[in-house]
């Protein structure tokens, strides 16, 4: 009997102190924290924004699917030993609203299913993109009966009287049947993945936009114009006016910055106060959409644009976009949105990469031309602008040379991704684009100043003589110690001077090639005589992306 009372007290001895841990933690927001842990989450860091999974920040080193291979599970299969061989870790993918409510309320989400498990069976987590209302512009991949039923779920007009094959974001009835699937999806993610996170972040609908006018023409549409601004843009353009893009400002203040009236009074007639008229009612509809699927399961979201190109006017791009131009409205309108991304297939990436990289706007780039010039963009964009991920488009169809060169660059950044992540708040790193006709760029990086130059600058690269452009090459320089860095990139040299005069010059230790293997470098050939112009500079010749160390060191 007295045993039996010891191994009570025992026990209740261990109930109590388990109870002060549980309520000490609980107190402590250890409980809380394990629970949000679970979720993929985006958290500002300093200066820069990290996406989060299973506690620890985590680099997108991704390609994005051609939109229709994601629709069969066979076909999808055969992809996965190319995306391993280029060193993905995140792919991109459809899922279509057509596949997961082919019956209005009635779901099948076999697709999805076989999606993640593919996924999780060639170690990759998913980006998953809502392919709902609108895919490019379109309303391509809503289900049949959405389709069949216009009086219901009512499309725009063109100015012509034209019905399109694009849902009006100015139906309720629209949005509630968006909200519906996408909210059944969020739940199904929930249930089978809040746990593995496999799945990362969702894209709300693809490269929203309408086309070929600036604004809906419909009744519906027609009725929203004529009214009155909301007070929500009132309060924005009054609130942020030193602040805002100055093509928002300058339509406000052109038709005399009124705090009232309908939208053609307060931002003027023309096809770009149309276009903000459109990215207002796009993006509350988005918001909406988004609003519901977080509620459910708060995966980071996001919304990609289309580019628009110089000289072309609204309705010749996509009019409503979350564009430079429009992204005051974008932001104000989408608080659930996380992430405005640029698809850049414009050949000017560094332009583009700057506009999307603002203040509360981390850059992600879910979509990109898949060309031998694609593995440097994600160097550039990952070193230069913290970019939380990167991903060429289309990325199955890579060739063996781009196929060869994304393998490179996404090793290299693999294996440099902690050293990434934990010093972007650090001044370690400087990135550079060279062409023929920006050879050269300078950065500070600590007591030293670095110059890219282009291979085809140093008379005896084997392209100096070669007319005509040159091919874009570029790459990255990071620190590791205070004077020892990694050079990494193709066809680049890299020279060195002090970043203060003060009587002293810069000499080159030694230069060696290498690799790096679980983040420890692992030491190849010395390179102190041709290879780097004897101890002048170091140089990636523009073969492959490859990495190379070196040493400083100050002389008088």
């Amino acid at each position: 009997m007295q045993i039996i009372k010891n191994v009570f007290a025992r026990l209740l001895q261990y109930i109590s102190i388990s109870c002060i841990i549980c309520t000490l933690l609980s107190a402590s927001g250890y409980s809380q924290n394990i629970q949000e842990g679970s979720v993929p989450k985006l958290v500002k860091q300093g200066i820069s924004t990290q996406l989060i999974v299973k506690g620890k920040p985590f680099l997108m080193l991704a390609g994005e699917l051609g939109n229709s291979n994601a629709s069969s599970l066979d076909y999808l299969k055969l992809l996965w030993p190319k995306l391993s061989k280029m060193n993905l870790n995140t792919v991109l993918a459809p899922v279509y609203w057509e596949f997961i409510e082919p019956t209005e309320g009635k779901f099948d989400f076999a697709l999805v299913d076989g999606l993640i498990e593919q996924a999780r069976n060639n170690q990759m987590h998913l980006v998953l993109l809502w392919f709902g209302s609108w895919k490019n512009s379109m309303s391509c991949y809503t289900p049949l009966w959405v389709k069949k039923n216009q009086s219901r779920f009512p499309r725009i007009k063109t100015k012509a009287g034209i019905t399109r094959e694009i849902l009006s974001p100015f139906s309720e009835e629209n949005l509630k049947a968006d909200i519906r699937a996408f909210s059944a999806l969020m739940k199904h993610i929930k249930d089978i993945d809040e746990k593995e996170n496999t799945v990362l972040m969702v894209q709300v609908e693809n490269e929203i936009g309408l086309k070929p006018d600036a604004r809906d023409y419909s009744t519906l549409a027609e009725k929203v114009y004529q009214n009155e601004v909301p007070a929500e843009v009132i309060k924005l353009l009054k609130t942020k006016r030193e602040s805002l893009n100055p093509a928002l400002r300058k339509l406000w203040e052109d038709a005399g910055a009124k705090e009232s009236g309908s939208w053609a009074e307060v931002l003027g007639t023309g096809l770009y106060a149309e276009d903000m008229f459109m990215a207002w009612y796009y993006a509350r509809y988005i918001n909406k959409v988004a609003e519901a699927g977080k509620a459910i399961y708060p995966l980071p979201m996001y919304v990609n644009a289309e580019l628009n190109r110089p000289e072309r006017k609204p309705g010749e791009y996509s009019s409503g976009a979350p564009l430079p131009h429009s992204m005051d409205i974008w932001k104000h309108a989408t608080p659930s949105i996380d992430i405005m991304s640029p698809d850049i297939y414009d050949p000017d990436f560094i332009g583009w990469t700057q506009k999307y990289d603002q203040p509360g706007n981390p850059l992600f780039i879910p979509e990109a031309t898949l060309n031998p010039q694609t593995a440097v963009n994600a160097i550039y964009a990952i070193a230069q602008h913290k970019a939380l991920g990167f991903s060429p488009f289309a990325i199955e169809n890579a060739d063996s040379t781009c196929s060869a060169l994304m393998a490179g660059s996404y090793q290299l950044l693999n294996q440099l991704k902690d050293l990434i992540l934990s010093k972007q708040n650090e001044n370690i790193m400087a990135a550079a684009l060279l062409d023929k006709d920006n050879p050269r760029k300078q950065a500070k990086i600590g007591k030293y100043m670095f110059e890219f130059a282009h291979d085809y600058t140093f008379k005896w690269s084997a392209g100096a003589k070669k007319t005509g452009p040159w091919p874009v090459t570029g790459g990255m320089v990071i620190q590791i110690a205070p004077d020892e860095f990694y050079v990494v990139g193709n066809g680049i040299i890299v020279t060195f001077s002090p970043a203060q005069a003060n009587g002293e010059l810069v000499g080159i230790g030694y230069v060696e090639e290498g690799k790096l293997i679980n983040g420890r470098w692992i030491p190849g050939r010395r390179l102190n005589g041709d290879e780097d112009h004897q101890g002048q500079h170091v140089r990636i010749v523009e073969s492959g992306i490859d990495i190379q160390r070196v040493k400083l060191y100050n002389y008088q």
